[in-house]
């Protein structure tokens, strides 16, 4: 979980004029930051976060642990920004099967040619952030949404599920889906093989591929639940073994890993000159609502 709705959630107990707008300060980032992961339009984003804010106020107060402060939080963002969410420009037309999620022959020797060095190295960090959002944005929105709660918004298996509505076992899936579609998208854009939305549809949907051993599919249909610690310890050893013994896996699961990491670190922080005021106007009429005098 977010540390920001943890520390949000000590500072609506205190109950003081600045806590109270620090709080909402903090909500106001993580709605925003959450629904430009999600939907990527700067408009949608704020008048997700006006809307979804101005709604809670009367609910905050009740809200004594982070864990059911982010749970709701999260479904009221998520159920705002479905009604309104735009299609993204570079959204596929249907899912990709696991076996086109696994990199070609091709993919897989420049992986192990770049030995640990991607074509990363050389971009700044903002043209890394973007070309990040934008990798995100081009995965099924299904997929999306799981791997922003997870690994972007710190939820656990159970509490995406909450969100959602699903059972854990569909977020697990969903979770390995997503991983493994953002680190492809993000190959394709960072060796500048990403093709317009014309072209994804006419592409065919298979590359050069011979048949890799049983342990490598294995592996590769089972790499997230390695990844997350969810192997029983048998399987692991085994795993471990190949991947030890294996190049291309080895160079796939360290690349698999970044992408993770990447997803783990991006920020959107909400900049614009609607949150001072809103911050304002909010802070206000929670104070009001409590019967407590604003500060002057």
């Amino acid at each position: 979980m977010r540390t920001e709705l943890i520390r949000a959630t000590d500072l609506l107990r205190l109950n003081t004029p600045e806590a109270i707008e620090e709080a909402i300060g903090l909500l106001q980032n993580t709605v925003y930051s959450f629904s430009m992961k999600v939907c990527g339009h700067r408009e949608d984003a704020e008048d997700t976060m006006q809307e979804v804010l101005s709604r809670s106020l009367e609910h905050l107060a009740r809200m004594q642990d982070p864990r059911q402060l982010a749970v709701w939080l999260y479904t009221v963002t998520r159920n705002r920004c479905w009604r309104m969410r735009r299609k993204p420009a570079h959204a596929p037309a249907s899912m990709l099967s696991l076996d086109e999620l696994m990199p070609s022959d091709d993919e897989l020797g420049l992986l192990l040619q770049d030995a640990g060095k991607g074509p990363e190295a050389s971009l700044l960090e903002t043209e890394q952030r973007q070309m990040l959002h934008q990798a995100i944005l081009r995965i099924p929105a299904t997929l999306r949404i799981v791997l922003v709660l997870h690994d972007m918004e710190e939820l656990t298996t159970e509490q995406v599920a909450q969100v959602l509505d699903l059972q854990q076992g569909t977020i697990r899936i969903r979770l390995h889906r997503a991983r493994l579609s953002v680190r492809k998208e993000m190959n394709d854009l960072l060796r500048g093989t990403a093709l317009t939305v014309d072209q994804t549809h006419a592409r065919p949907r298979s590359r050069r591929r011979r048949r890799r051993p049983d342990e490598c599919h294995e592996l590769f249909a089972n790499i997230s639940e390695y990844l997350d610690g969810r192997v029983d310890p048998a399987r692991c050893d085994q795993m471990r073994g190949h991947i030890e013994a294996c190049p291309s896996c080895v160079a796939f699961l360290r690349d698999l890993r970044v992408a993770i990491d990447r997803c783990r670190s991006l920020t959107i922080p909400c900049d614009s000159a609607l949150a001072p005021r809103l911050r304002a106007i909010l802070t206000r009429e929670y104070l009001r609502m409590m019967v407590m005098p604003a500060a002057k």
